[in-house]
């Protein structure tokens, strides 16, 4: 007879016995716990279909990027053409191009980026008028909840040839005119300028609760032992929430081949004189998409891209275990 049902007498004393119990024990554990938190469970299960179904099942659809998809044949039905979609993007002569410019972007992002919000964070956080901090907070929150395409639009106010304000400021001056948008080298900086500007309050919010979560009795210290402002900042705030900058730098990592798509596309559009310094990843697989109907490049763009995140942030992780352990992700 079975084990599980009957063991035998003494069977519970020896070590494949023990085990067994321990086993039967955890699962009845489990099932009181199950029905403990019933409720709790049934009000995460929407979120956990959601997830399901909008995030997970989608995943299945990157056996596109090894098919030579068709619309009669659909995702399933269309048939295999192995790495031939991969080939036809390494060979298009822009892959270097565009990976090139997405990391440099991202790299650009996210080291002036972190350190303009740590700024931000701090210079809040040593305010001590708490109206001109709430007002300053706001007004930084304001650029993060502008649609990227207004943000196209002021920008094409702000550097275009003819209608454009600074080329009418600089024409008033006694200047010419400068043409931005067949300019391709002024670019990385404008769109630099964009996203540090639209993201830096957001950005700024998690640096700002590590902050507020300082012993406040260390900066007392520092103050008595005649530490100024600056010295209190770069020897306590900054060490104090280095965890957190380490953490959010592993995440940031982990998306240095993404590009923005609603910034790219919209800040430079379809104006093939900036694609040489401003056409990245996401935004040549869209007009793979919409100019050949290439479904099948394009999923394998998308699949190339999230292979290397992937692999970023693991030997990123491991080079941070290297120089302390706590402060990895993983």
């Amino acid at each position: 007879m079975d084990l599980w049902f009957a063991p035998k007498k003494g069977f519970r004393h020896t070590a494949a016995g023990k085990e067994v119990e321990m086993k039967r024990k955890g699962r009845k554990g489990f099932l009181k716990k199950l029905f403990k938190y019933r409720v709790f469970l049934l009000m995460l299960l929407p979120s956990f279909i959601y997830m399901l179904v909008f995030h997970y099942y989608p995943m299945t659809g990157v056996v596109m990027a090894f098919k030579k998809y068709s619309y009669a044949g659909g995702i399933w039905g269309s048939p295999w053409n192995g790495l031939e979609n991969f080939r036809f993007f390494f060979l298009s002569g822009q892959a270097g191009t565009v990976i090139r410019n997405t990391v440099l972007y991202n790299i650009m992002f996210i080291f002036v980026g972190t350190a303009f919000q740590i700024a931000v964070a701090v210079f809040l956080t040593e305010i001590h008028n708490k109206k001109f901090r709430k007002v300053s907070q706001s007004m930084m929150f304001l650029p993060y909840f502008i649609s990227w395409v207004i943000v196209g639009v002021m920008a094409f106010n702000i550097f275009s040839s003819d209608y454009g304000i600074l080329n009418r400021l600089i024409v008033a001056l006694g200047g010419e005119k400068f043409p931005f948008y067949t300019t391709p080298q002024v670019w990385p900086f404008i769109i630099l300028f964009f996203n540090i500007w639209k993201g830096v309050g957001y950005g700024s919010v998690m640096y700002l609760a590590a902050i507020m979560g300082v012993d406040t009795s260390i900066y007392e210290a520092a103050a008595i032992d005649g530490a100024n402002v600056f010295q209190r900042i770069f020897k306590v705030t900054i060490p104090s929430i280095m965890p957190t900058i380490i953490i959010l730098f592993l995440m940031s990592i982990g998306g240095i081949f993404k590009g923005n798509f609603d910034m790219f596309y919209n800040l430079v559009g379809t104006n093939g004189l900036l694609y040489n310094y401003t056409d990245v990843i996401d935004t040549l697989a869209f007009r793979a998409l919409i100019s050949s109907n290439d479904f099948g490049m394009s999923a394998a763009i998308g699949l190339f891209q999230s292979v290397l995140c992937f692999v970023t942030v693991l030997a990123a992780n491991k080079l941070v275990s290297l120089y302390d352990k706590d402060y990895t992700l993983f």
